[in-house]
């Protein structure tokens, strides 16, 4: 009890002020549902960055010599009337946190029922938990610099002294979390991730078919695919499926996929690649299409499944695995192996096509979600380099530090918004949330480039900047899967974003990161097959959807 007391004697009563500010900030909605557990950790980072925010303006006015002298008196009525302020909005504020979830969930049609109100009472405690955690934390840094600073003072000015006590702990603090995380952390993940890829999915059996690597006819051993390579080449539509949908004699899909384990490295990967193509005969099909993965070597099956029925499965899917780590933690921790997976793999097969005779070359296409779309961007030096060595391309939920996407975006037409920007009129890029997003009323050339995001994808719009820089996305109108009611907070808003990635893909299709059947209509749009009408754009999309 008396360490309680001594410690709540030493809080700042400012910096708690904004600290119960920050945590007001902290349950207004955000893009997607979130959890109550993370709701609680969300509004714990928040009460600690708007304590510290406040220490910090403290502090900076004391530098400039105002140290105000308030009476006993005038310390007991501000304490009240923290504690008063403090009684009247958290609770109001876990009210109205509980109902804006609710219409969030509303919006993304994910359980409208809800947790229930009562756990937002937990979202307290959880909250004040790890507020008190990251304050005690912070204050044994504190401590440690004051430490190092007088055993300085020996040798040094006291200024110097404390310069060097907050250096040293700064660096070995980065230093040690860098080590744990980069070094210690990653590689047991990595480890563990490379012993999991060599399971299956339930209900995968290694193909017959000689069109798909790993069956018996082909130069990659099934085992050597990976668990995403397997399900990969094992799904798809067969050519009797196609058939039944067409009406026509159809061809089996190619899927040409290599894995991360036995390839020495992502050249070498990309290299036996194209053997596969060759030996498959990809490149007399009419469009041959490079797909960039997602971290463990995942390809979005409604993107590439649509694909193949829509084009009577005279087509061949390049793909390969470049890393073993899951996608948040690449996510986070390797942005290289994409995008190299993408160039050499893209490079590759374009060169293999411009070997053979005008005239009797396929269509190339190029699509790849989230790090696969990060990936396969990097293979162009932008949208017009896209154009002129494409067939047509579809991107889909690119995160936010996608360069080509992000400069892409930031070109756009005057007056369209971040969410679905307008280039050059739309004459050969298009974005689109929703499939009638991409009328825009103007001419629309060939090939065709789309950028597929939903306005409630965290993926697409978390970034640092987020921080202290309010985005266009949150001054224009908001997206129809978005609460108008979502703001931007310094600090906050980051969190919240950082949090709904978690479960991002919890989402029915057509919502966060959950990409599904539309892609039947995108397909459509960019590639024009002949014949095609929006009947068999339903049909199939019912097919897509299962």
């Amino acid at each position: 009890m008396h360490s309680l007391r001594l410690f709540s004697s030493r809080l700042e009563p400012a910096a708690l002020f904004l600290g119960v500010v920050f945590f007001t900030f902290s349950m207004t909605p955000s893009l997607l549902p979130r959890a109550w557990y993370l709701q609680g950790v969300a509004s714990g980072i928040s009460i600690a960055t708007g304590y510290g925010v406040g220490c910090a303006v403290v502090w900076l006015v004391h530098r400039c010599g105002i140290r105000p002298r308030w009476s006993d008196a005038t310390k007991r009525y501000g304490g009240w009337g923290l504690a008063v302020f403090t009684a009247i909005v958290v609770p109001l504020f876990l009210i109205l946190g509980s109902w804006w979830q609710q219409i969030v969930r509303q919006l993304v049609e994910v359980d409208v029922e809800g947790p229930g109100r009562i756990l937002y009472l937990a979202v307290l405690l959880v909250a004040v938990v790890v507020a008190v955690l990251l304050l005690l934390a912070a204050r044994g840094l504190r401590w440690c610099a004051r430490r190092l600073a007088v055993l300085c003072t020996r040798f040094v000015p006291i200024p110097a002294a404390k310069a060097i006590g907050i250096a040293v702990v700064t660096i070995l603090t980065l230093f040690v979390v860098n080590g744990a995380v980069n070094n210690v952390l990653i590689a047991t993940i990595a480890s563990s991730s490379k012993l999991a890829d060599e399971g299956s999915h339930p209900g995968v059996e290694q193909p017959d078919a000689m069109e798909k690597s790993g069956s018996p006819d082909s130069y990659e051993d099934w085992n050597s695919l990976g668990m995403e390579g397997r399900r990969f080449v094992a799904s798809g539509p067969t050519a009797e499926q196609i058939e039944s949908f067409t009406g026509a004699d159809a061809l089996t899909p190619i899927r040409a996929y290599v894995g991360a384990a036995e390839a020495d490295s992502i050249d070498e990967a990309a290299d036996r690649v194209v053997a596969e193509l060759e030996r498959t005969g990809a490149f007399d099909r009419a469009v041959v299409a490079v797909a960039t993965t997602t971290g463990r070597g995942w390809v979005n099956e409604a993107v590439a499944g649509s694909f193949e029925y829509m084009n009577g499965g005279d087509t061949a899917i390049a793909s390969m695995q470049y890393s073993f780590l899951p996608s948040p933690i690449a996510f986070l921790a390797d942005r290289d192996s994409p995008r190299e997976a993408g160039r050499a793999l893209f490079d590759k097969v374009y060169d293999a096509i411009l070997e053979r005779p005008e005239g009797t070359r396929p269509e190339l296409v190029a699509f790849g979600e989230s790090l696969g779309a990060y990936g396969g961007q990097d293979a162009f030096g932008g949208a017009r380099d896209m154009v002129a060595r494409t067939d047509g391309a579809l991107w889909v939920g690119n995160p936010n530090f996608t360069k080509q996407w992000a400069e892409t975006t930031a070109d756009r037409d005057a007056g369209s918004r971040e969410i679905l920007p307008v280039i050059s009129d739309g004459r050969y890029v298009r974005f689109a949330g929703r499939p009638s997003d991409l009328d825009i009323g103007t001419p629309w050339a060939e090939p065709r480039v789309v950028y597929w995001q939903h306005a409630s994808d965290p993926i697409t719009w978390w970034s640092p900047d987020l921080l202290l820089h309010q985005p266009d996305w949150l001054r224009e109108p908001r997206g129809v899967d978005v609460d108008p009611g979502v703001r931007w907070f310094p600090f906050v808003t980051f969190w919240q974003t950082t949090f709904d990635m978690v479960f991002s893909t919890d989402v029915p299709p057509g919502y966060g990161h959950n990409y599904g059947e539309d892609a039947v209509d995108l397909w459509a749009e960019i590639l024009q097959p002949e014949g095609w009408t929006s009947q068999d754009t339903e049909r199939l999309r019912e097919i897509i959807a299962g």
